[in-house]
């Protein structure tokens, strides 16, 4: 079962007791040692699974004991100033709110021990966010202040497995990027359909050459800049967006065509079927003369369906390590158009957030977006200078989309005249603001009724 972890403490002892959600209540202070001393419960928003609860006290147990003897079992609290040199951003104040993104894939024998040790660290930090383990590695996106965010870097580094682990950090201005920590052991590391656990990931020849952000500008520019001068290097290039549609609207690297899906889970380049081969850009390719260029927003998911592509015998396959952000960061908008789409509450991110120096190539984002949905509102078609998502206002339509200010306001934060009649609608939402659960507005509107 999974959920919020209730936390108390032993006022003789200090020790912190994590109780799972599924325990009583009224057994909480019945049937443990301190049952006449307990603090009052706190909830913690973590997702804790019962295996990860007993874990989390057996490893309690464990680093007790190593204390007593002297041996500590390499948990350290307390934050830094900064981050080790082999992060990827500038040291920022204390005090300052970043969003922090990694992954590894490496064998991890007891995935739920591993929960139970992060879990343990990051107790007594302010950190909100995904971080997700299991037998194949880890993939984290979690936001707080600098010196928390860096120190669970730091802490991780420790480990050997993961002591080269490349880390992007972006500001998030606004503070907390995500509502809660959901720390757990998940099946498969990304989502993508039939699962991901069969795939060879942890086999480096069997995913694609990762390429640094350097290698990856000369490629593109050679291939963007050479024209019809030399059609058949163009040939034997083709530039993939492993992302979704709504992602490549607000940016993208030039020649990348637009992806034909809306969620990773039902990617599938290269495995069409003949009803659906003209929206593929890898159909009938050449598989073994065909150099893919795949990018993504951090680099897993080209990770990920690299392997696939690998399995069904593309010989060619480039990555661009650290993915899009890692790019922004060493190269600025160099062959890049717009801002790029993030998964937390910001949603959307200029090129100076990764590079302050770094400035919009605005000739180029003009003839992009000419017969294109690139920075077009989704209702009337127009140009945008806001390269941001909105969700409907309509709970059970909650599509995202971009919109103007006028369509905005016309139609009342909905993407269509439909929705404007839905029976969940949300209130109208101020620019830059994310919509909240649903029971928040029935309870304001039911409020507001009875007051009448």
């Amino acid at each position: 079962m999974r959920g919020l972890a209730v936390v108390s403490i032993c006022k003789p002892c200090s020790s912190i007791f994590t109780i799972p959600p599924s325990f009583p209540i009224t057994q909480r202070g019945k049937t443990n040692h301190f049952s006449q001393f307990f603090d009052p419960p706190r909830v913690c928003s973590v997702s804790l699974s019962s295996t990860s609860f007993i874990s989390v006290l057996q490893f309690k147990k464990e680093n007790e004991k190593k204390k007593s003897n002297g041996k500590f079992g390499g948990i350290r609290r307390g934050g830094c100033s900064a981050v080790s040199s082999k992060c990827t951003v500038a040291e920022g104040r204390d005090g300052d709110f970043v969003v922090v993104n990694f992954y590894r894939f490496v064998f991890i024998e007891d995935p739920e021990k591993e929960v139970a040790r992060h879990l343990y660290f990051l107790q007594d930090l302010d950190i909100h966010g995904r971080v997700y383990l299991n037998e194949q590695g880890i993939n984290a996106q979690y936001s707080g202040p600098s010196r928390d965010a860096f120190a669970y870097v730091e802490w991780l580094r420790e480990d050997y497995r993961f002591s080269d682990i490349l880390v992007q950090v972006s500001p998030a201005l606004n503070g907390h990027a995500f509502p809660k920590l959901k720390l757990r052991y998940k099946p498969s590391l990304v989502q993508l359909e039939g699962g991901i656990s069969h795939l060879p990931l942890l086999d480096p020849s069997m995913r694609a050459t990762p390429l640094a952000p350097s290698e990856w500008r000369k490629k593109l520019e050679a291939i963007n800049n050479n024209g019809s001068s030399n059609a058949n290097l163009n040939a034997n290039y083709i530039l993939l967006d492993v992302r979704n549609g709504y992602e490549w609207d607000i940016g993208h690297f030039c020649g990348a065509q637009r992806p034909n899906v809306d969620c990773f889970r039902s990617t599938s380049f290269g495995l069409s079927q003949s009803e659906v081969i003209a929206s593929d850009p890898l159909a009938d390719v050449d598989k073994e003369r065909t150099n893919i260029l795949m990018y993504c927003t951090g680099g897993i998911r080209c990770d990920v369906y690299s392997s696939i592509l690998r399995q069904r015998g593309f010989q060619n396959l480039f990555t661009l390590k650290g993915g899009v952000s890692h790019y922004l960061e060493n190269e600025g908008p160099v062959e890049w158009i717009g801002n790029l789409f993030v998964f937390d509450s910001r949603l959307s991110l200029p090129p100076s957030a990764y590079k302050p120096e770094a400035t919009t190539q605005a000739s180029k984002t003009q003839q992009a977006s000419e017969n294109s949905t690139f920075a077009r509102c989704y209702i009337c078609g127009s140009q945008l200078s806001d390269l941001r998502h909105r969700n409907c206002a309509n709970l059970d339509c909650n599509l995202l989309f971009l919109c103007c200010k006028d369509c905005v306001k016309d139609l009342k934060g909905c993407c269509c005249l439909d929705c404007m009649f839905a029976p969940r609608l949300r209130p109208l939402l101020p620019e830059n603001q994310r919509y909240k659960k649903w029971h928040i507005y029935r309870d304001m509107e039911l409020q507001s009724k009875s007051t009448v």
